[in-house]
């Protein structure tokens, strides 16, 4: 089985409509002849726009989360009907800023994953550990954790199209990266626990991201690791140079 590399770009609270155009006018061209798959996830105010720009080119586009239900009294939220119609390749589900900050918990990514599987729309979903997790010693099982509960209840037919991104929560955004060893170790776990979860065909075939404070700098390094599928970038996406230099590793 060969999983083709996936870089998708996080943008979070950044770039206006016209940024995302000049992104894109300037992006498009460079990477015509790249073989890996690209995503790029704009805030919702964008995703129209960059819809109508990506026509016809091999860049996907994703949205950074979603309600689980389609229709109702949600304020403020944006629905998988929504996406769809947009239309939206990917959907980043779980993210630690999420957790963080808007109370999104094991269980709401779990219906947010079978409402965006259910509507054809692929799931990122993200997992993570603190600093103090990790130097508490509990990485893999608070990670493993997660997994699992993000899985619940998940056909494995269905566990296939979800794209699972390793983000540990103290290399977003700081300038710090889990060495190449680091991330391989973790993302491993990943994959033998979805083959314990499920089988070794379904482990197989799920693409297992790593993200935080991924550059240029450390692209080759991470992506040379046996289960790491390609990254999930944050301040490096936002320049068209540096998410070219991400896209371009194997070239």
């Amino acid at each position: 089985m060969s999983r083709i590399p996936l870089i998708a770009g996080n943008w979070k609270m950044n770039n206006t409509k016209r940024e995302t155009l000049d992104f894109l006018s300037s992006f498009l061209p460079k990477v015509e002849n790249i073989t890996i798959e690209m995503a790029i996830c704009p805030p919702f105010t964008d995703l129209y726009a960059a819809a109508e720009k990506l026509k016809g080119t091999k860049v996907k586009l994703g949205a950074q989360n979603m309600h689980w239900e389609e229709t109702g009294a949600f304020t403020g939220e944006v629905s998988p009907l929504m996406l769809k119609e947009i239309p939206c390749d990917y959907v980043i589900i779980g993210h630690s800023e999420r957790r963080q900050y808007f109370a999104e918990t094991d269980e709401t990514v779990n219906k947010k994953i079978k409402s965006a599987i259910k509507h054809n729309i692929a799931p990122i979903v993200c997992v993570g550990e603190s600093l103090a997790q990790r130097e508490e010693g509990i990485t893999i099982d608070f990670v493993m954790t997660q997994v699992e509960n993000a899985l619940k209840d998940i056909k494995p037919e269905d566990a296939k199209k979800i794209v699972f991104a390793y983000e540990p929560i103290w290399a977003i955004g700081t300038g710090k990266t889990a060495s190449a060893s680091d991330a391989q170790e973790v993302i491993g776990a990943i994959r033998n626990k979805i083959e314990k979860l499920y089988n070794k065909d379904v482990a197989e075939d799920v693409r297992i991201l790593y993200g935080g404070s991924v550059k240029p700098e450390n692209i080759k390094e991470l992506m040379a690791e046996a289960d790491i599928d390609g990254a999930l970038v944050g301040g490096a996406s936002l320049k068209p140079d540096s998410f070219y230099a991400l896209c371009s590793f194997n070239l």
